[in-house]
């Protein structure tokens, strides 16, 4: 076989499985493991990377309402900036996952310099994974709620949470609301419904 012939052989695999191994591509190919890392470097000009873990990933979509949702706000913060973020209570609804992650070694490819690092937008298959809501103010957490297993969040459920909600800030929180709450949450349809 031609230097040319495993060089074209080599980028083929590289550009069928990005994350295979020099000694695997050395194996198949069968020349040594040291010739299948220079041709790499110096002809395809590629580095392995490791790839870098992101939260969520947003569309365009979701990041114009984000950018809607934070230009109201700040209106609102304008307007009462000195009792704004006295009064606001969030909250935030998560998933929580319980998984073994990959670790940094396994979720390497090959990548050309300059090349931007791979993400891993999300767990993969979490052993389990179980629904929270988040709720605070300025003092910090006011209340956390795990939505049980096999039940879903409606308006009604919704609505009887942000009862709860109301007693423990009254609880917690005595005598700081007494220009009342802004509530921010995001726009579920359980959130927006009339019954909420």
């Amino acid at each position: 076989m031609t230097i040319p012939e495993i060089i074209d052989q080599i980028h083929e695999l590289i550009l069928e499985d990005r994350r295979i191994s020099a000694k695997s591509i050395a194996e198949q190919l069968g020349i040594s493991r040291e010739r299948v890392g220079p041709i790499i470097r110096k002809d395809f000009n590629m580095r392995k990377l490791s790839a870098k873990w992101v939260p969520k990933c947003l569309n365009a979509h979701q990041k114009h309402q984000w950018c809607q949702s934070s230009e109201q706000i700040l209106d609102f913060f304008r307007r009462d900036p000195y009792h704004f973020l006295s009064r606001l209570v969030t909250m935030d609804e998560t998933w929580l996952y319980h998984y073994v992650p990959e670790t940094k070694q396994q979720s390497m490819e090959w990548r050309h310099s300059g090349s931007p690092r791979p993400k891993i937008p999300e767990c993969k298959n979490p052993l389990e994974k179980f629904s929270s809501r988040f709720f605070w103010d300025q003092g910090g957490i006011l209340h956390i709620y795990y939505l049980p297993k096999s039940q879903t969040i409606n308006a009604e459920h919704y609505s009887s949470l942000l009862v709860q909600l109301r007693d423990i800030s009254k609880e917690k929180r005595r005598r700081k609301f007494t220009k009342g709450v802004l509530f921010l949450h995001d726009n579920t349809p359980a959130h927006r419904a009339l019954a909420t």
